[in-house]
């Protein structure tokens, strides 16, 4: 975000402290809502004739001095009671269309030199403890690292006295900066769409050395010198990896030498179950990356590609243009903090769901699938032995994941309509549309939610405005058994026909003729490029497919 001034997001920056400057720079990038004055954040929140509401940000970000807020009052107990009802009162004014963020506490003031040791951290763990239990409530709530901002500048590099007593301006201009800084990375994490996989080499990446030459000379993986830093940079490939990042490998070796490593070493993070995927051959590493990503079904532009050769860099450059093949660091120590670059510029996610978390899991069990389907005797077999089951969820409790899917979803999405999330919002309080969220699993194991269909119910026929599927979910004919369940719903409610629409793009090509297949025939235009189609309701036809529905998930508060 720097350059030019960014637009298509609006933002708020509210506090109990001066935050002028820091609105000031922010308006250099985006659009700020002009906060009147300081001190009366709940106050503008909770108004709704307030101007905050008014000029409608899409992402307002709360940044609270604990100290004021605590009123200097350093009893715990009081703490307590104090932060307890900040948080009451900001749960009464959320709006579900927006996105908040609320920074973590950083105390400080004078009269801390004379208070009980611990009294800091255990009044910052108060806040902490109340704004991660709010983060897990509300799905539409972040929180903002302030306290490592502090941190890593220091007190008396992040506090300005001087500016405090002459205009309550908590921040020096260097702290400032920083906040502004980071206010705009969260902005682009929001609006961005990450990477999904990681393919790392292994010799000299994953850690030193030579596999094949390990008998004479050790791999480098250990608790010090350069060991260690390859054993941290695995540490953190392993966060990433429960942030739902997939790891691959593309490795010119001797599998069984390189394999070994993987399972057997003492200082080996990384086992074999943490990659989604693996070619360790001796076959151009560009062909591997295209067959891995024929095998988790994604485009080549999810994949990121890591490794320490500077030829394999530019071949994979040359040959798949689509894949994004960062540099690679000189020294060992420079490990962690290059792959902590990487992992912010192509992989950071505003949220993770509980999807993100199980996409490792879930990836394999997509190779499984694979293989099942070439021992099976005939794809019908295949899908009968599959035991596909599907249940309908909550679109309301999982606001997140809509959103992932809707925006993130091109090869199985019919009309690839993007939606904000005040659109998601208004959709699922509309009385005239129809929120189809589903949920897959099958003998491998949960696929989560994958599927989600929109009914237009507003006119005298509903249309299907919306069909987006994971790709992982592709080819089992599960969108046959989606479709009838929908149908089958809105026969229910009295209507006897349904209209569905398709608007091609460069991507969807796989679902042209999906409506056809399933019986509907072509009524008109939707658009300018779009086709209209429609059938009966009072009988539809059959259609085979092995697909188990399981009951609803309950609605949210019942």
């Amino acid at each position: 975000m720097d350059g030019n001034r960014q637009r298509g997001q609006k933002l708020a920056l509210l506090s109990n402290v001066n935050m002028n400057l820091v609105i000031r720079m922010l308006q250099k990038q985006v659009e700020v809502y002009e906060t009147e004055g300081y001190g009366n954040e709940l106050g503008i929140l909770m108004n709704p004739s307030s101007s905050y509401h008014a000029f409608g940000p899409d992402i307002t970000f709360l940044a609270e001095d604990l100290m004021e807020l605590l009123e200097h009052d350093l009893d715990p107990e009081a703490a307590g009671e104090r932060i307890d009802g900040w948080f009451a009162r900001l749960e009464e004014a959320l709006v579900s269309a927006q996105i908040y963020y609320i920074a973590d506490a950083y105390l400080q003031g004078a009269e801390l030199a004379a208070a009980d040791r611990g009294r800091k951290a255990a009044l910052e763990g108060l806040w902490q403890r109340r704004l991660e239990e709010f983060c897990k409530i509300h799905a539409n709530v972040r929180i903002l690292p302030y306290h490592r901002l502090v941190e890593t500048l220091g007190e008396e590099n992040a506090f300005s006295l001087k500016m405090w007593y002459m205009g309550r301006i908590l921040l020096s201009n260097e702290a400032q900066k920083r906040l502004c800084a980071l206010i705009l990375d969260r902005v682009r994490v929001e609006s961005g769409i990450p990477k999904k996989v990681l393919l790392l080499d292994l010799d000299n990446t994953l850690w030193g050395g030579l596999a094949g030459e390990h008998d004479r000379t050790p791999v480098v993986l250990s608790e010090e010198h350069a060991g260690l830093a390859y054993k941290n940079l695995q540490r953190l490939l392993l966060e990433m990896q429960k942030q739902g990042v997939l790891l691959g490998i593309v490795s010119k070796n001797n599998e069984q030498d390189a394999m070994e490593i993987l399972k057997k070493h003492p200082h080996m993070v990384l086992r074999p179950e943490a990659f989604a995927a693996k070619r360790i051959n001796w076959t151009p590493k560009h062909e591997n990356i295209r067959e891995i990503a024929r095998e988790l079904n994604l485009g080549l532009d999810s994949f990121v590609f890591w490794d320490d050769s500077p030829a394999e860099r530019q071949l994979v450059k040359e040959m798949l243009p689509q894949v994004e093949v960062p540099d690679f660091p000189d020294k060992p120590e420079e490990l962690a903090p290059a792959m902590a670059e990487i992992f912010r510029e192509y992989f950071e996610k505003a949220f993770i769901t509980e999807e993100d978390r199980k996409k490792t899991a879930q990836y394999t069990a997509f190779s499984e699938r694979n293989r099942l389907r070439e021992v099976s005797g005939s794809f019908e077999a295949y899908l009968r032995d599959l035991e596909i089951a599907v249940r309908r969820m909550d679109p309301k409790r999982h606001v997140e994941r809509l959103l992932q899917l809707m925006n993130k979803t091109n090869q199985f999405n019919l009309t690839t309509r993007r939606y904000t999330r005040a659109q998601i919002a208004e959709l699922l309080e509309d009385a005239d549309r129809g929120v189809y969220l589903y949920n897959v699993a099958d003998r491998f194991g949960d696929n989560g939610i994958t599927a989600v269909l929109i009914a237009d119910c507003s006119g005298e026929v509903p249309v299907l405005t919306d069909f987006v599927m994971s790709c992982r979910i592709m080819g089992r004919k599960i969108e046959d058994a989606l479709v009838e369940d929908v149908e089958k719903d809105l026969r229910s409610r009295g209507w006897d026909r349904l209209r569905g629409m398709y608007l091609p793009t460069a991507k969807n090509a796989p679902v042209s003729g999906l409506y056809e297949r399933l019986g509907y025939v072509e009524v008109g235009a939707a658009g300018e490029k779009g086709i209209l189609y429609e059938i009966g309701l009072a009988k539809t036809p059959e259609r085979r497919y092995d697909v188990r529905m399981e009951e609803q998930e309950p609605e949210a508060g019942k």
